[in-house]
């Protein structure tokens, strides 16, 4: 069987703030799927709001304006 990767506190803390972007962009309109995929296409700028410190609700808001 293969090992599972462990990943890290701040690669969690990353994917759990995408979980709540992504409900904050369902909120704003769009479905779950579109919401996802415009997450995985946008990935890098998402990183970047991460570490510039936007919550995810600014983030969303961001992404939807």
């Amino acid at each position: 069987m293969a090992k599972k990767e462990e990943l890290d506190e701040e690669t969690l803390a990353f994917i759990q703030w995408c979980i709540e972007v992504e409900g904050f962009l369902v909120a704003g309109g769009a479905t779950v799927q579109q919401a996802q995929d415009h997450i995985e296409e946008q990935v890098e700028w998402f990183t970047d709001q991460f570490y510039e410190g936007l919550t995810p609700e600014e983030a969303a808001k961001e992404a939807l304006a």
